[in-house]
């Protein structure tokens, strides 16, 4: 199983950009997704988390300026970010819960997509 992130960029501080992310591979099923961020020298931290009925959760600092969605039939997830400050500039990667054919659950993280956002 893979998860393909894109639409990371360079961008101003107060503009948006919109991630995607794509489940693919042997699986059946996929369950929360989520989106987590690396900025240099830190560790990564959650930034939202979205359940297959649609139910988000946000990090306090991205909430009323990110928003998390997602395309169940395309395996898709996707985060919308607005107003975007230097703060969030971080390499982004996209996470869920699969369920392969051999009937096992796995989280699985994908490579990420380079957000940098200049002051």
């Amino acid at each position: 199983v893979q998860l393909q992130a894109s639409g990371g960029g360079l961008v101003q501080a107060g503009g948006s950009l919109r991630l995607s992310c794509a489940a693919s591979g042997s699986l059946i099923s996929v369950n929360n997704m989520a989106w987590y961020r690396q900025a240099p020298g830190k560790h990564r931290e959650f930034v939202a988390r979205i359940t297959s009925v649609g139910v988000t959760t946000y990090a306090d600092s991205v909430k009323d300026r990110f928003t998390i969605s997602r395309d169940n039939a395309e395996n898709a997830v996707y985060l919308q970010m607005s107003t975007l400050e230097p703060g969030d500039t971080a390499v982004y990667h996209c996470n869920a819960d699969v369920r392969t054919f051999d009937g096992t659950w796995s989280n699985v993280f994908g490579q990420g997509t380079l957000v940098t956002v200049s002051s």
